[in-house]
């Protein structure tokens, strides 16, 4: 999961600039590569096993330990194509839009003002919390691959940079302390 805050780049929608973006995207330990080393491994066990209950006669157990392997690289490639998920979180001062890809590659996009925005951690007993985004009667769940340090500190930034956005903080230097007056009085 990575959190970056970025004022300076725009929203595509409108002419807003960007106070928050977090992508959010699940950990994979095992990387392409280090896949096809573990489906060959798994592979060449496999077949070790399968030759030596050949030889001793339970020849059955060759089909049986042939579907077994299918069905492992089958879940393993599967678990390899749930890593193309991802989130994109991005704030502005009109939107906060949450595009979120799929596996397959299609997204969709959902829309929440942020005026009324509540940013809310549900505590689930022995479970991970879920992270909910609520405005004007809609509740959405996100960033619920994370584990919860990360979805701890992302509700955390995101309540931050709605708190900025809500409550901005304006700079007039003729109100500056420090400043001396022009014409003192």
């Amino acid at each position: 999961m990575t959190i970056d805050s970025q004022a300076g780049s725009t929203n595509d929608e409108t002419d807003d600039p960007v106070v928050f973006e977090a992508m959010v995207t699940p950990y994979r330990s095992l990387s392409p590569g280090g896949l096809r080393v573990l489906i060959g491994f798994v592979c060449g066990v496999s077949l070790c096993t399968t030759t030596l209950f050949w030889w001793l006669g339970a020849w059955p157990i060759a089909g049986f330990n042939g579907a077994e392997i299918l069905l492992a690289v089958l879940l393993l490639r599967l678990h390899a194509k749930s890593s193309r998920r991802c989130e994109l979180l991005m704030l502005s001062g009109a939107a906060l839009r949450i595009l979120r890809i799929d596996s397959d590659g299609r997204s969709t996009e959902l829309s929440l003002r942020p005026g009324w925005l509540n940013v809310r951690l549900q505590e689930r007993p022995g479970r991970v919390p879920g992270l909910y985004l609520s405005a004007h009667g809609q509740h959405v769940e996100v960033a619920a691959s994370l584990g919860e340090p990360e979805k701890r500190d992302l509700a955390e930034a995101l309540s931050a940079a709605l708190h900025r956005l809500k409550n901005p903080v304006f700079d007039n230097p003729q109100l500056r302390p420090e400043m001396p007056q022009a014409f003192p009085v």
